[in-house]
């Protein structure tokens, strides 16, 4: 199972794309529908023709809400870049596929929207022109650039054909027995009570488990499981859920909590990072600058720690520690998004590389640079060995995909100990 997302500049004509698609408004808000305008996450689903169902994440496009898309992004398998004929590569266009391409969404493809609105082929040529050398050296460089039109239903018949194949070249996600559902949604259904929605990943669900919300720290259990309007017992990673919650409040959850099994997932303050930051940056990145930090549907403000240099200019590269002033959940090889508060600006993002260093490391320390580093580049036992540390209580064997000598590294390090059959 797979699950897209759209991006593009304010309207291009995402939602209406996703309407013509599905045959579902994902403009859920009366605020929407009134200023014609997405302001929040919307949701909807796609029966491909080779009997796949997936999911549709649309976003908002306004630059007020980027903050809104982010939360939207962090688990998609494929992008649909949505660009208007009749307007071309805009500055939210340009954001919106530098965060798809920091937060390393596999593959994705070009929607030329409101194609009807042409007449002259030379300027769809040009158009076109200027998408390719905007998406050079990006996720989307040599993927199809599709025209359509959701009016008059030009071109999305090859729209699905081009998604299908996409989707059929991508492999589904893993279950590892870990499950993983950030939050990007919380409601109330009267008389079944709170309500959960999110991409699921790293294991299953199913109903009558119990499960618990970090970093709110509070268990529940589950009463219902729907994915795109069904109800189902159990389900898998890789899929859209809404997760009914007995004996909460709406008030103990927010968007950005994380969902999984009780004592999967700690929450955490600090943060090992590489940092990728942007050529578009207005400013170099100093020391102790504040950001606003994104992973998964979470939201926190922050400082970054530059560790292996004075400042990181526009377009250059860094080991980092960001120092959170509320609490997240986190795991080793997330993406984030970093972005300035004033002006508001997104300005890099990368990989986190430990979520619990135990410590503020001292800057320009070459055995800390060299610890990031491996842990980049994938260091299976200092990996294994740190993910375990974030762990309370026992856990499968599995969870972690280790080959036989790799699980035999671990074993020697001499900090693990196995039990059972």
């Amino acid at each position: 199972m797979h699950v897209i997302g759209t991006a593009g500049h304010v309207d291009h004509g995402k939602s209406t794309l996703t309407y013509a698609l599905t045959g579902i408004n994902p403009d859920r808000l009366a605020e929407e529908r009134l200023r014609e305008m997405t302001i929040d996450l919307g949701f909807a689903w796609l029966d491909l023709p080779n009997g796949e169902r997936v999911g549709i994440v649309d976003v908002p496009g306004h630059r007020d809400f980027i903050e809104n898309m982010l939360a939207g992004v962090g688990g998609i398998d494929a992008a649909i870049l949505v660009i208007a004929a009749d307007e071309g590569v805009m500055p939210q266009t340009r954001e919106h596929l530098a965060i798809l391409d920091l937060l390393a969404v596999p593959t994705g493809l070009i929607a030329l929207t409101k194609i009807d609105l042409i007449n002259d082929p030379s300027w769809v040529e040009l158009v076109q022109l200027d998408i390719m050398d905007a998406v050079q050296g990006t996720l989307l460089d040599g993927q199809p650039i599709i025209p359509v039109s959701a009016r008059t239903g030009e071109g999305l018949d090859h729209l699905v054909a081009a998604l299908t194949d996409l989707l059929e070249h991508q492999p589904s996600r893993l279950d590892v027995g870990s499950p993983r559902l950030p939050i990007d949604r919380v409601f109330t259904i009267s008389g079944f009570g709170i309500v959960v929605t999110g991409t699921l990943s790293g294991g299953s669900l199913m109903v009558g488990q119990e499960v618990e919300i970090q970093p709110a720290n509070i268990r529940a259990r589950i009463r219902g499981l729907q994915s795109h309007e069904e109800s189902v017992e159990s389900i898998g990673p890789g899929r859209r859920v809404a997760v009914n919650l007995r004996g909460l409040e709406k008030s103990d959850i927010q968007r950005g909590d994380v969902l999984g099994l009780p004592g999967a997932w700690q929450p955490t303050t600090l943060l090992d990072a590489w940092l990728r930051y942007l050529p578009s940056a207005h400013h170099p990145l100093e020391h102790n600058d504040p950001v606003k930090l994104f992973v998964g549907a979470a939201e926190v403000n922050g400082y970054v720690r530059v560790l292996d240099q004075e400042r990181v200019l526009p377009g250059e590269q860094g080991w980092v520690q960001l120092r959170l002033e509320t609490p997240l959940v986190a795991a080793y090889g997330d993406r984030y998004i970093l972005r300035r508060a004033s002006p508001p600006e997104t300005i890099g993002g990368g990989i986190i590389l430990d979520t619990a260093p135990g410590q503020r490391w001292k800057r320009f320390k070459p055995e800390v640079s060299a610890r990031l580093e491996a842990l980049l580049q994938g260091d299976v036992v200092r990996i294994t060995l740190l993910r375990l540390a974030q762990i309370q209580g026992p856990i499968r064997i599995n969870t972690f995909q280790l080959e036989p000598e790799q699980f035999d590294q671990v074993l020697a390090s001499g900090q693990v100990i196995v039990s059972g059959d």
